[in-house]
């Protein structure tokens, strides 16, 4: 009777334990954020067209060209081999600006050789300067931006 019992439980554990894995391995998956290059876009088949993904690369210096009286804004998205066009119509974010890092989320449309984002995240850089020394127009080298950092 008690192996029985013994038995019962330890079932009952593995089956808690392997749901708890199952919801936690498809939670993740929905959760994981991808985005694409350029070069994946552009090889990208028919079965992508109208689906939504996101696309990141470097803002093109000197592309960024804004409808006057819309919210309108087109560059272009590179990643140092290939570059696609960018539609978007919306406010941008504060840090969006040319030659800065910008991943986009929006569909592609193969047809036009172009990306039609409805949302702009935009990279910043990951080196930070007292608001003084940028002010004075100074830059910081690495090795004291990182003891800055550790104390």
């Amino acid at each position: 009777m008690k192996s029985n019992r013994k038995w019962g439980i330890a079932g009952s554990v593995a089956v808690v334990l392997a749901l708890a894995g199952w919801l936690g391995y498809t939670s993740f998956q929905d959760a994981l954020v991808y985005f694409y290059t350029p070069s994946e876009v552009v090889k990208l088949g028919s079965d992508f067209e109208g689906k939504r993904i996101r696309v990141g690369g470097m803002v093109e210096a000197g592309s960024m060209k804004m409808t006057a009286g819309t919210m309108k804004i087109d560059f272009r998205l590179s990643d140092g081999e290939t570059v696609i066009p960018v539609h978007f119509e919306g406010v941008p974010p504060d840090l969006f600006k040319d030659g800065q890092g910008a991943v986009a989320e929006g569909v592609w449309m193969p047809a036009d050789k172009a990306f039609r984002a409805d949302l702009i995240m935009a990279k910043h850089s990951e080196d930070y300067m007292p608001i003084e020394m940028k002010r004075e127009g100074k830059a910081m080298p690495k090795e004291d931006l990182l003891k800055t950092l550790k104390q």
